[in-house]
């Protein structure tokens, strides 16, 4: 049984930028991912052997997310290549980052980054 496990909406203060002013003020960001991997185990005997604990998975994320990056695609990737190395059973994993309030010089509500991963 293949499922998907997700965390939506997570939301964090770091300091991803190119310009200067961001990487020492910082910036919100949100980020959603979901892993796609075989809960068949977990489903049958209601325990996290077998699963994804979504805790742990907030953890990947935001250990990442600590860490400054210019790009929102280097963080994507260190993310999702943290997921696959972390989780043998993730099949998939797939996630979103989004700068609110980009420095692009008009109104923005956020700038985004999708990446999908597979193992």
């Amino acid at each position: 049984m293949i499922g998907r496990v997700a965390l939506e909406g997570l939301e964090f203060h770091a300091f991803h930028g190119v310009y200067p002013h961001e990487r020492e003020s910082g910036n919100w960001f949100e980020v959603d991912i979901a892993v796609e991997t075989d809960f068949s185990l977990a489903a049958a005997t209601d325990e996290l052997v077998g699963t994804v604990n979504y805790e742990t998975l907030f953890k990947v994320v935001k250990t990442e997310m600590e860490e400054p990056s210019k790009l929102l695609e280097t963080v994507a990737e260190k993310i999702a290549t943290d997921v696959l190395e972390i989780f043998p059973n993730v099949i998939f994993v797939e996630l979103k980052i989004s700068k609110i309030n980009p420095p692009i010089g008009g109104k923005c509500r956020k700038a985004t980054v999708s990446l999908g991963k597979r193992r």
